[in-house]
Parts: structure tokens; sequence; C-alpha cells
């Protein structure tokens, strides 16, 4: 460590702030090496002298060869000035040149007395170093002794510590034994100082961390070097000073007793000779500067280099300094001439060097267009050989678009060395369905940054290369957290390093490069694995690259295990075969089973995906079934997304090169689905049923893409020629490119010629020995159609994933086959013709799911004129059937429903419902009449206008009473959801007249669809009709109900009363309302139910309790001044304006818990 130069010239930093205008300099002679004034000037320039200077200094040759000091010649120039004032500090420079040691004592003193404490005079009694004594033989006569240097001790002359100035006086009178306590005192000290400086030496010596390991934790900012015991020392003053100056005491003397071994009032105590540095609000301001090493400084004068000031720097400051000498001037001019001509040297060989590099680069050129490089060739030896290794080609390499891109500076390089070698799977994947894969990986090459990561020096001088071109990136982005400028030269650096143990902590360093990282950072990452598993080939890729994805398999933040599963994808064809399939496998596999994250497993699965289309060992098809099943059942809907997208097919892919598609997978698929038909016969897992049907359904296009590629015809498909293009309608749309049957069989020309011969196969030539045809349409769609007989007909959910399974089925497979294997194959199972309409037994299938599936499924799949008919034509079948065989009518409500969701279908279906609106048979007409039901919530208020209620209202006039019956749930369901006045008042009518026409007194049937009607649309109809005329004909009836004389009637009107009650309880009802017709309604049903049934009496009085407090509050808080809340509460926001009034009341809370009891 340098000493404390004493005898430095420069004033202090207090002095320089006291006097800004006062300047003092010293110059470094080239030969000197201890700083000092000038020779033959004994004392420097006066800091107080009136004509000011400009600080200049240069350890430059100027351009005659000579050193020359702007500052020396200066102070040579004035050196004759009348008036100098000598500074105090030049007078303490001179005591202790001179040795006068305790003279500057005593002038130390003077000044702390004065408050004038001069930091030379400090620093120097303060060390202990300038006071030791040194043993042995004097000096010889020619050496120099420094301040630093040995010192006979004077009897009077006590270091600073260890002076007390009450204790001594100044006379030098010393007693013996005082002498020997103080002298005794001073050794003890100095030796504890010796121990100390040793403890410091020899922690420092431990913790001193090599080199290599200071670039390392330099190169990743996250990787925190250890702090020294110096450094902790150094730091613990600082913040102890910065406390004490902002008053903080409280937590400097805590500060102080925490850290007892240290004493904060000398920096001394520190370090043997450490400067000390700024305070810490000063090291905060200047943090973006670099500061020097402590080790490296001595307390010298620094000088202003003229090459560091700004070039509107002088042109400021000269004008104010009209005053400067001649001399001056004349090297600020020289010095300036000097810079100019080095610039121009450089900028003469600069305009060299471009010239020598563009000759170079039209070299480069030319012998790149007369032999292109070898690495860039298409390997073809795969084609003769699959089962060896050979270079991958371009069209299997998301990042193929950039080989032509390499620098030409390579090239020569790039031939001499041999391609590098992948282990290729034996696949027959076409190339499109191979690149569409790829494309999952998400790495990106098409910006700047990404051509950069994608490309991989190939020698030294390319990575110098590299570092000119990334390095102008990376110095104004790496301070804003732009990471990913680093990864060029991590990649570069990584592949070209000899060291296995460097080349580990570089790709440690990459993967940790980001705390975590976005989408576009991850693919840069991705790209940069990419490009260096291009570049060192499969055995480093295993012993480099998997390592690291592996120690971050379990990391704390998603995005850094999203990175690792990303990875293992991106890497797969980088992979050598048995790794790929065992290790990373099993990685992906369990990320699948326990990351909580599902942006993860959904990256797992993706990179499954990318593994089955590499998988060549067919071993593993029982585990990729296992991964299916499992990624298919789990609860995130994105992760099933991918799976769909991705990982089905390419396992379907594989499966179709196995031979196992229609043999092992889909059979697989169907008998699951057909043990959990049989396991839920009273309760059937419809999200279990999904799973599979979805599966199945994502199996549809590799499935057909197997029957076209084993067709008779496949041989005889020719590209060339006039090959129409394919409709756009022709398949259901994808889910993703990877289940385009175009991207499956390779290209859109040759699917379009397969489907040429396909047709023209199916239409004249038949099927004989077209065995994977023959396997769909004789054991496919049987086992198909006999699953769809046994799944519930009620389900809404499995009719329509079965209906959506057939649309696409049929879909894919075209229309000559839809009409010639699929139709023909329902139909002789429904069996609609007329001869077995009476017959019972043979109409069972007609209640199953059969028909609802075959009728949105099948028929629904091309929408032609005669498609429609027969859509038209077969309901109507269905319904006439069910209607005269009196069978259940759910097979023909599901079809309506499935179809009514579909505004395209709601004209055909009001045709097949007026066909049975003029229908001769009544149960054809009752059948029509409630289909309206169900097709009225979804059809626009103008077809119900047009259609529904003329139909209804000629329906309400037909001949046979059950026929009119069975149009009031209809008219009910108009009632609850249309807004029109005049049309509501038109269904108005009508149930005024069911209700009070004479003819329909006794029907005790059009009685009970009243009742269950009301109770059904009440609550959700319109407060007006439901005041006006629910209310009031439901106190009718149940005020005939006491009278009626047959019990069992008696017994169902009032059961049917009390549901709809129970239902219109909690709906808002007028006071008026409820005194008139509510209440004496509830009596009245009350009257029969304790005949017939008490213990729904209990709830009737419970009831009636309630509303009669509901309507005595109403009454007080009336009588309190409030407004009437019959009156207040009128609108859509009656239900809110009640509640918020009832909770100003004290019972309220009661009542309205009770309100919305039905039955106890």
């Amino acid at each position: 460590m340098a000493s404390v130069n004493p005898f430095n010239l420069s004033d202090s930093e207090e002095e320089a702030e006291r006097r800004p205008n006062e300047t003092v300099d010293t110059e470094r002679s080239p030969s000197d090496g201890a700083p000092g004034p000038p020779p033959g000037n004994p004392f420097s320039p006066p800091a107080d002298a009136e004509p000011p200077t400009l600080l200049l200094s240069s350890n430059r040759t100027s351009p005659s060869g000579e050193g020359i000091s702007v500052s020396a010649a200066a102070t040579s120039a004035m050196a004759g000035s009348a008036d100098i004032r000598v500074s105090v500090d030049v007078i303490a420079a001179q005591l202790l040149r001179d040795q006068y040691v305790l003279t500057a004592l005593e002038f130390h003193t003077e000044l702390l007395e004065a408050g004038r404490e001069l930091p030379r005079l400090r620093d120097y009694f303060s060390n202990p170093g300038n006071f030791e004594r040194q043993s042995g033989t004097p000096p010889a006569k020619d050496q120099v002794l420094g301040p630093g240097g040995p010192l006979n001790r004077a009897g009077s002359i006590s270091t600073l510590d260890s002076l007390d100035f009450a204790r001594y006086s100044d006379d030098g009178n010393r007693e013996s034994d005082e002498r020997v306590a103080v002298l005794e005192f001073e050794l003890r000290k100095a030796k504890e100082t010796i121990q100390a400086l040793r403890a410091n030496l020899t922690q420092a010596a431990e913790s001193e961390v090599p080199s290599q390991e200071r670039k390392n934790f330099k190169s990743s900012p996250e990787i925190q070097e250890p702090v020294r015991p110096l450094e902790k020392r150094a730091l613990n003053f600082l913040v102890n000073e910065y406390l004490l100056k902002n008053e903080y005491k409280l937590s400097s003397i805590t500060f102080s007793d925490e850290n007892d071994d240290q004493d904060f009032e000398l920096w001394d105590d520190v370090g043997l000779n450490i400067p000390k540095p700024p305070d810490l609000l000063q090291l905060y301001r200047n943090c973006g500067t670099p500061l020097p090493s402590p080790r490296d400084t001595a307390d010298v004068a620094v000088g202003v280099d003229l090459g560091d000031l700004p070039g509107n720097c002088i042109s400021q400051d000269l004008p104010k300094k009209p005053d400067l000498s001649q001399q001056q001037q004349t090297e600020v001019v020289q010095e300036l001439e000097y810079q100019i001509s080095l610039l121009n040297n450089e900028k003469q060989s600069l305009a060299e060097q471009i010239k020598k590099l563009q000759s170079e680069i039209q070299t480069l050129k030319r012998t790149v267009s007369s032999s292109p490089p070898a690495t860039l060739d298409l390997g073809s030896q795969n084609t003769s050989n699959p089962s060896c290794s050979s270079t991958i080609p371009p069209s299997t390499d998301p990042l193929s678009g950039n080989t032509s891109q390499t620098h030409p500076q390579s090239h020569s390089k790039l031939k001499s060395r041999p391609p590098v070698q992948f282990d290729q799977p034996n696949r027959k994947l076409s190339p499109a369905f191979q690149q569409a894969l790829l494309s999952f990986c998400r790495m990106c090459s098409d910006s700047r940054l990404g051509a950069e990561v994608s490309r991989i020096a190939d020698s030294e001088e390319s990575v110098m290369l590299m570092l000119g071109r990334c390095l102008p990136h990376i110095v104004p982005n790496v301070l804003l957290a732009k990471r990913e400028e680093l990864i060029p030269l991590i990649l570069c650096t990584a592949c070209l390093h000899p060291e296995p143990k460097e080349r580990d902590q570089l790709l440690h360093i990459l993967f940790n490069l980001i705390k975590r990282p976005d989408d576009e950072q991850r693919q840069m990452i991705l790209t940069g694995c990419v490009a260096f598993a291009r570049h060192v080939g499969p055995t480093r890729v295993e012993a480099e690259l998997l390592p690291q994805c592996w120690e971050q398999i379990n990391h704390k933040y998603p995005e850094r295990r999203l990175l690792v599963a990303e990875s293992c994808g991106a890497l797969a064809p980088y992979l050598p075969k048995e790794i790929r399939s065992s290790l990373v496998l099993s990685m992906l596999q369990q990320m699948l089973a326990e990351d909580k994250a599902d942006m993860v497993r959904e990256a797992v699965v993706k990179s499954l995906g990318i593994i089955m289309g590499y998988i060549d060992d067919p071993d593993k098809y029982s585990q990729g079934f296992e991964l299916m099943l499992l990624s298919l059942g789990d609860p995130s809907e994105r992760v099933v997304s991918a799976v769909h997208q991705v990982f089905i097919p390419a396992f379907a892919a594989w499966t179709t090169e196995l031979g196992t598609l229609h043999t092992a997978l889909i059979p697989s698929l169907l008998a699951r689905i057909e043990k959990l038909l049989l396991q839920g016969e009273h309760g059937l897992d419809e999200h279990k049923l999904h799973v599979f049907l979805s599966a199945l359904q994502s199996l549809i296009p590799p499935l057909f893409a197997v029957v076209l590629q084993n067709a008779p015809f496949t041989s005889r498909a020719k590209l060339h020629g006039d090959i129409p293009a394919i409709e756009v309608t022709r398949f259901p749309r994808p889910a993703s490119p990877l289940q385009d049957v175009a991207t499956i069989i390779g290209s859109r020309e040759m699917l379009s010629a397969l489907l040429l011969l396909y047709d023209h196969q199916l239409e004249h030539e038949g099927t004989t020995g077209w065995d994977s045809l023959l396997w769909v349409v004789n054991q496919l769609l049987p086992q198909l159609i006999e699953i769809v007989g046994r799944i519930n007909v009620t389900s809404s959910t499995c009719v329509h994933e079965f209906s959506r399974f057939f649309w696409r089925f049929c879909r894919t497979f075209g229309k000559i086959f839809t009409n010639t294997k699929v139709k023909p194959q329902f139909q002789e199972i429904l069996r609609l013709s007329e001869e077995n309409v009476d017959a019972s037994a043979g109409n069972g299938i007609l209640t199953k799911a059969t028909v609802p599936i075959y009728a949105t499924g099948v028929l629904t799949c091309y929408n032609q004129e005669e498609d429609r008919k027969l859509l038209v034509g077969f309901l109507e079948d269905v319904m006439t059937t069910l209607s005269l065989s009196h069978a259940p009518l759910d097979s023909l409500k599901a079809s309506f429903v499935e179809l009514g969701a579909n505004p395209v279908y709601h004209e055909l279906l009001l045709t097949v419902l007026w066909y049975g609106v003029v229908h001769t048979s009544a149960l054809v007409r009752c059948t029509a009449a409630r289909m309206f039901e169900l097709l009225v919530k979804g059809v626009n208020e103008t077809l119900v206008a047009q259609r529904v209620v003329p139909a209804l209202i000629t329906l309400s006039s037909d001949p046979e009473i059950s026929v009119r019956i069975s149009t009031i749930p209809a008219f009910g369901t108009i009632m609850e959801t249309v807004t029109q006045k005049e049309l509501l008042e038109r269904v108005k009518m009508q149930l005024a007249s069911f209700l009070e026409d004479p003819q329909y007194q006794d029907q005790h049937s059009l009685h009970m669809e009243i009742i269950r009607t009301f109770g059904r649309v009440g609550p959700n109809a319109e407060p007006r009709f439901r005041d006006e005329f629910v209310l009031p004909h439901l106190h009718k009836l149940a005020l005939a109900n006491n009278s009626q004389a047959t019990e069992s009637k008696r017994i169902d009107i009032a059961t049917q009363l009390f549901e709809a009650y129970s239902a219109l309880s909690c709906c808002f009802i007028s006071e008026e309302v409820m005194v008139n017709h509510f209440l004496p309604g509830l009596r009245c049903l009350r009257a029969d139910m304790e005949q017939l049934s008490p213990e729904h009496e209990v709830i009737l009085s419970s009831m009636i309790k309630e509303c009669e407090i509901k309507v005595e509050n109403r009454g007080i808080a009336d009588a309190q001044g409030s407004m009437s809340i019959a009156s207040s509460l009128v609108g859509e926001d009656a239900k809110t304006k009640f509640l918020s009034k009832m909770g100003q009341l004290t019972t309220s809370g009661a009542m309205l818990a009770n309100v919305f009891q039905r039955k106890k």
C-alpha cells in the first residue's frame, strides 16, 4: 500500500472550498517517482495568489518530444511578482521537509486551537508509521530519508494520539517515570496496531478472490462477491459518520456497540495508510463514475487533463481569464494542435483499413458465388440409409432462414470444418408437418438481435467481429436491464472456450441472466440455446446444456421453470436419441405432474409434443399414451388446448408410422368410453366423457390422412398438371396447423390431387382392397353408433359433444363418404318406414340419443337444398312416429334444443312444426304445440310474431281439448321472454279465454297446466302481468278448489298451487295485491291443506304470518311519515328499493330471511 505523502503541495478540499478562486497545481516529473515541487523551486506558487491560473497538466509527449509542464511554466512566470503570500500549507510542508517536527507539532496545535485544522499535519501526526524507531546501522549518507522514513524520537515529542495537553506542559521537561509510562503506552499502542494490521492482512489474504472469479462476478451481476474485512470496516466507518452528521445519534451508538472491535473516531483504525474516501453522500452522487481502487492511490495533487475537458469547456472558460500569460496560451494551442494531428493520423489509418476490408469482402463474395460452403449442403444420405446419423436439413430447422446470412469472414473456416452430426430419428414425417411442429419452439430470428443470437462465431477472429457488432448495443442498454444483449457474447465464449468449467459457468450465467425473463427474453435465450446446440453437437448439448435445465426444474420463479420446459422442446432435435427418449422425457413428465403453474404445464405439453415428433423407440408408446391422458385431465383450459394443438397431432403422427393409430390408439379411447358408460348408468361422468371424445375428435385429421396415404390410388397421385384448389369449406377449421390435413400430408397440392382420386374411387370404384377405409366403415362407425345409442338423451352436454364429433367426422371424410357410408348405417338402425309406426318394439331406438346426434351431427354437415329437405323430412317423421307411438319426446326435444341454438335452423324448425300444426292426428298436433315452448326462447321476436303466435292461436282453437291444453306452456314462455306489448296482449287474451270461458270450468288438466305455467313464468314475467293477471286468477283457482268434490283433483290442484305460491312469494308484491289476492289465496290454500296435507299447512301458516307482519310493518312506516312503499316501488328497480327500505326497519332482517323459505 502506498503511504500518505505529507509533502503533497496541493491544498485540502476544505481549504479549496473556502477559497474557490485559489488553485494550486503540482507536477510530477516523469523521471521522479516521488511527488513534490519542481527542482530549484522550494516553494510552490502560493495558493492565495491573486492572478488566477489555468490548471493543465499533461503526461503526453509534445510534438517536439519534450515534456512541458504548464503549471511549472506558470510558476516561473509569476515567480517575480510582488506581494506574494505564503500559505499555511506550504509552511507546514517546509517544516516537515526540514524535519522540524516539533515546530510542526506546535504549529498544528495552534491551528487546532484557531479552528483551522490542516489536513497535511493531521494526516502526518495521526500516522504511527512516521515515528517508528529503526534499529541497526544508521542510514547511509546518500540515503534520502523521506518523511515516512526512520526518525530519531526526541524527548519532547509524542504522537498526537498519545499527547495529553492537560497533563504535559509545553516546556519539554519530563520526569523519567512519566517518560517511561508514555513510551510504554506508545509501545503497547504500536504493538496493538501491528497485530490489527497483521490480522487484517491475514483476513484479506484468506478472503482474496482469484482474478478469474472476480471476472465471473463482474460478468454476472446477480452473483454477489463477498465483502472483505477491509471493505467492511471502511463501510462501517462511513455509515457511522453519516449517522452522526445527520443527527442519528442513537442509531450511531447502537451501531458502534454492534461493532465494538472498531474505533469509529479514528479513520486509521480501518487499515494501514488507507486514504479516506468521500462520505456516503458523495459516493451516492458519484455512483455512476468509477472510483479509483484504494490500494492504488496516494495523496497527490491532481490536475485536469486537457484531453478530458469537453469541447466547449475551454471555449467557455478562456474568455473569463483574459490575463493568462502568453506561455500558458501557447501551451494550450500546442496541445490542441497535437490532438488534431493524432486524430488526423487515426482517420487515415481507419480509411486504409476500410479499403482493405472492402477488397476482402469482394474477394470472399466471388469465392462464395463459385463454391458454396460445405455446411450449407442439404444432406441427402439419409434417404438411402434412414437409420444413420446425418446433417439436419435446413427445412427441419426453425433457424434455417438465417444460414445464408452467416458472415463471409468465416466461410473459409467453415469449409474446412466438418459438419456437425445429429441423431436423426427413423421417422417419415412430412417436412411441412415437421416445420409446423418445430414452429411451437417459439424462437425469434427475424430481428437484429435474433439474427446475432442465431449466428455462432467459428474462430477467434469472428469472435472479435461479433464483439464489434454487439458491444455498441450492449453499452447503452446493460444499465437499463437489457440483459438479453449479452446473450451473443455469452454464447460465443461458451462455444469457443477451451475450459469445461468456464463453459459451464458461462451457460449458468446464461440461464440466470434475467431473474424473471419475459416472453421475448425467453425466446432470445431459446434461440441462443438452439444456435449453441447446432454449433457444438449432441455430445456437448447433453453434457453442458441439459444440466442447466435440470438445475432449474424446481426454481421458485415460474418464468425460470417455463424456460426449462421450453428448452427441452427446442433442444429435442439436437440431443442424442437415447437422452431424448429417457432423461428429457422424464424431466417433462415430472414437471407435468408436479408443477403448479398453468403456463409451465402448457409449455411442458408443447415440448412433449415436439419430443413425440422425434422419438423412435416403440417401447415408449404406452408412456406417451399415459402422458396424453394425464395432460387431457389437467384442470387448466390452456393446458388442455395445448394438448389438442400440439401433443395429440404429434403423438398421432408417431402412431401412424408405427401402424397403431387405428389398431391401438383409437380403439383404446373407444374402450375407455364404453367402460365409462357401463360405470355411469346411475350417473355419467360427463367430464371424462368430454376428455376422451375430444381426444377422438383431434384424431380425425390424422385418421383421414392414413386413409388417403394407404389408398389404392396413392401411387397415382401426381403434382404436375392442372390441379384444382381445395375449397375453403372442404375441411373443418383446424385447431392448430398440426391438425391441418394438408400439413400432415405434406402440401395442399398433394392433398388436392389425393382428394380428386379419393372422391372418384368412392363414387365409381368402391372400397375393395382399401383396408384403412374398410376399418373405418366396418368397425369404427358401428362401434360409435352403438355408443351413441347408450348415452343419456336428456344430457344436453353429451348430445352436443357427440354431435360435434360426427359433424367434424363427416366434414373431414367428405360428402360422398357421408352419403354412401354414414347415413345408410344410421337409417338402417332408426327404421323410419311407415309400416313400423305402430310397432312399439321397433321404435325403441327413436327415444335414444341416436336421433338428435344423427339429425344435428350428420344431416347438418352440408347445407344444400337437398340436405335441408332430408333434415326436415327426418324430423317430421320422428315427430310423427313418436307421437303416434305414444313414446317419450326426449329425443325430439334434444334435437330441437341443439338445432335451436343456431339461428340458421330457426326457419327450418318452424317449417317442421307447421307440418305438425296442420297434421291430421291430434297426437302430432299436441307434440308440435309442446315443441313451440322449446323454440320460443331462441327465436327473435319478429319470427315469434309472424310464425309462432299464429300457429299457437290456430292450435288453441283446435277441436281437441288436449291440443288446446298443450299450447299453454308455449303461451307462458312468450309472456316470460317477449317485450312487444301488442304480442303480450294477444297472448294474455288467449290465456284469459282459457280461464274465463265456461266450457273450461271443469277441465282439470287445463287448470293444472295453467297453474304449473304460472308458477314457472310468474317470477320472471312483467310485474304488471303478474299483479293484474297471474295472482288474481290463482286466487280464483284456489277459491274454486275449496269446493272441489273429487279429492284426487282437489289435492292435485292444491299441490300445484302450493308450488306456484312458493315461487311467487320471492317476488315483490304491492300492498294492495298482497291484501286483496295473495293473502286470500294463501288462506284458501291453507284450508285445503288442513284436510289433505298437514305438513304443507304448517308451511302455509308461516307464510301467511310473515305476509301479515310485512303488511303491518308497511303501515307503521307510513304512519311515521315515510312515503308509501307500494307507491314508491314502481318500475324495474322495485326489488332494490324494497330491500333498501326494509333495511331501515327493525324486524326486516328476520322477515326477509323467512320470505325465501319454501318447504321444511
